[in-house]
């Protein structure tokens, strides 16, 4: 498994190399330390996955993000020196995959690497419903794709499996915890900045009105709920 990481501090890119040699040794660390460059080492080496400073000396880690996502979806991770709420969510909004704070533990950021794998792994298909169906909105499990009108809807692994739980718990309330333990992982369900932004961006793919939902409305305080009574 390859993971390039895109920072101009070469100290620290040879900090992680040196981290995942003795921690996960299947993996090989590629680095660039710059923006164009780290751009090109997606292109040319595939990476399963990309460390990305938000930092850098020529181009700034969001648009570096937002090029990215015009041709990848390979997993990325953001890297930053501020603990910042709103850098998190553009980040997020922008298609990053998770937020790391600097100065990070080698422990941790393989953890969060390994966390970000797992969700790339589709839930398993649903044995006794091929399909759920709500209005004009299918999701098929035997296939793990959801169709709106019939058209295919293009969704990212993390978006299918938030969909996934809500409509498996459908006209139940899925508390903000519980969606972030079951889609990202336990160690995420404080991170109700991850569920907004996924929200937002499964009910724009949906077409679906905030201020009058009809798949997905907002239990204040608590979570969300999906509705299968799409007659409104």
């Amino acid at each position: 498994m390859k993971i390039l990481i895109v920072d101009d501090d070469l100290d620290l890119i040879e900090s992680v190399r040196l981290g995942f040699t003795l921690q996960w040794r299947e993996v090989d660390v590629l680095g660039a330390v710059a923006g164009e460059a780290g751009l090109d080492a997606v292109e040319r080496d595939q990476p399963d996955v990309v460390l990305l400073d938000v930092g850098l000396p020529d181009l700034d880690g969001f648009e570096v993000l937002r090029q990215i996502r015009a041709f990848s979806d390979v997993p990325v991770l953001m890297l930053t020196s501020r603990d910042d709420s709103m850098d998190k969510v553009k980040g997020l909004e922008l298609g990053a995959d998770d937020y790391v704070t600097k100065p990070f533990n080698h422990l941790e950021l393989t953890a969060r690497v390994k966390a970000v794998l797992r969700r790339l792994e589709m839930p398993a298909p649903a044995s006794r419903a091929p399909s759920f169906q709500a209005g004009e909105l299918e999701v098929d499990f035997a296939r793990q794709e959801a169709r709106l009108r019939g058209v295919r809807l293009d969704l990212t692994p993390t978006e299918y499996k938030l969909l996934y739980h809500l409509v498996r718990n459908a006209d139940h309330i899925l508390q903000h915890g519980t969606l972030l333990a079951r889609v990202w992982g336990r160690e995420y369900v404080n991170e109700v900045d991850y569920i907004r932004v996924y929200i937002r961006r499964l009910r724009e793919k949906l077409g679906d009105d905030p201020d009058n939902p009809r798949y997905i409305r907002t239990e204040r305080g608590l979570g969300y709920r999906f509705l299968t009574d799409v007659s409104r």
